[in-house]
């Protein structure tokens, strides 16, 4: 088997593919260049997307060249897959910001150094807007038919379940496959990948690939991720977990990975980290809080560099080893007048964004989750003073592993 598609596997990231073995052939005896697209429907990606960027990484390890499709035509028409109801639509300026954004979180993930594999990035815009409708139906309509569409399980779901599904949104995945053909056309892109939703558009694209050129491209998938919790991956109580450190601090992104359940760790590694299979089978059983924290810098080096997964570390230490915080520990500032209007303790933990609402704020205080300064709070009526600021700053706590320094400005 093709080393690329062996280390695919071995990582547990596949799921499909379409031709394996004429693939596999054609890896072993040339370079290709295969591509992942992404929609642009929010200003930063969040681990949901990870795994489809290590499948990038993993192409470059092994001399092939990744080509990054950014959706700036496709985002202004909504992917219905995993979808109930259609997206809202963004304006132009929203998607151009989006896209920029995207563009540089993905820079950080890749080698954009050696020539021969450094990323791809395109927009489908760029060919999809001059489109020119009653040409498009002639010669790449007539190669869909309504029959198959229907069988597709973006489509198939919305109507089983009689939810609207717009037309606009019906054509999702004939641009989808016409993205396959303009960069098999113009960039000699042989292979698309993507997740397991994605399975029906892929096989469109390769099949309209070979309807209008005779051409092979092929289609890979990989699994769609479940934390061992049954939860979606991505997705926390407190929201996503982004990419960008606008929306999530390094600090917050290391404890993410610090604090995955026991039965993923293993796998987790193997997915979202560059250790090699082998290095990972021999360290498997050491301590599940050794691993733990290998994840971790190992997943924050990828994003934030090593000096803030160092960092995150040390202030993940310094927050458990007893009543203070250490310089690298997360804070947040209060302004000098919300203090002095008799702050209390459910306000003061909506400041420090940890938690946003009242009520579960409240229930957290009645089952002695919330600390500041490592003593428990039982009073939800508790007004913040002078007193609990034991040095410069208190410490928050909620919990045991969401911990803050509280300081004035």
């Amino acid at each position: 088997m093709n080393k690329f598609l062996k280390e695919f596997k071995d990582r547990g990231f596949f799921y499909q593919c379409t031709n394996e073995t004429e693939l596999s052939d054609l890896m072993d005896k040339e370079k290709i260049k295969g591509y992942i697209g992404f929609d642009c429907t929010a200003e930063s990606l969040h681990v949901g997307s990870l795994l489809q960027i290590m499948c990038l990484r993993l192409l470059q390890k092994n001399g092939h060249r990744p080509i990054v499709l950014l959706g700036g035509g496709t985002t202004r028409i909504g992917d219905p897959s995993g979808k109930d109801k259609t997206r809202k639509i963004l304006d132009e300026d929203e998607i151009e910001k989006n896209i920029e954004n995207i563009q540089n979180i993905l820079k950080k993930f890749l080698d954009n150094d050696n020539s021969d594999t450094k990323p791809i990035f395109v927009n489908n815009y760029t060919w999809l807007k001059d489109l020119n409708y009653i040409s498009f139906l002639r010669d790449i309509g007539k190669h869909f038919t309504i029959n198959k569409m229907l069988t597709f399980d973006s489509v198939k779901t919305r109507l089983e379940r009689e939810q609207s599904l717009s037309y606009m949104e019906f054509n999702y995945m004939i641009l989808q496959a016409y993205d396959f053909l303009e960069l098999n056309k113009n960039e000699n892109c042989a292979l698309q990948i993507g997740g397991s939703d994605q399975w029906g558009n892929i096989v469109n694209g390769v099949d309209l690939i070979k309807k209008y050129s005779n051409k092979q491209g092929f289609g890979l998938t990989t699994p769609l991720i479940t934390l061992a919790s049954g939860a979606k991956m991505g997705k926390t109580e407190n929201g996503a977990i982004w990419l960008d450190e606008k929306y999530l601090p390094a600090y917050d992104y290391w404890q993410f990975w610090r604090n995955t359940d026991d039965r993923d760790v293993v796998k987790f590694l193997k997915f979202f980290t560059d250790l090699e299979i082998a290095e990972i089978n021999k360290v498997k059983e050491k301590d599940i809080n050794e691993l733990k924290t290998l994840l971790a810098n190992e997943a924050t080096t990828m994003l934030h560099g090593q000096k803030a997964a160092k960092e995150s570390e040390q202030a993940a230490r310094e927050a458990f080893s007893g009543n203070s915080l250490g310089s690298n520990s997360p804070s947040i500032k209060i302004s000098k007048e919300d203090f002095e209007k008799k702050l209390g303790i459910i306000d003061l933990v909506i400041l420090s964004k940890l938690e946003n609402s009242k009520s579960e704020i409240r229930r957290l205080i009645k089952g002695n989750a919330i600390k500041i300064n490592d003593e428990i709070i039982s009073d939800e009526k508790l007004i913040i003073n002078h007193d609990f600021f034991k040095e410069d700053y208190l410490k928050l706590s909620i919990g045991k592993k969401r911990h803050l320094k509280i300081l004035i400005s």
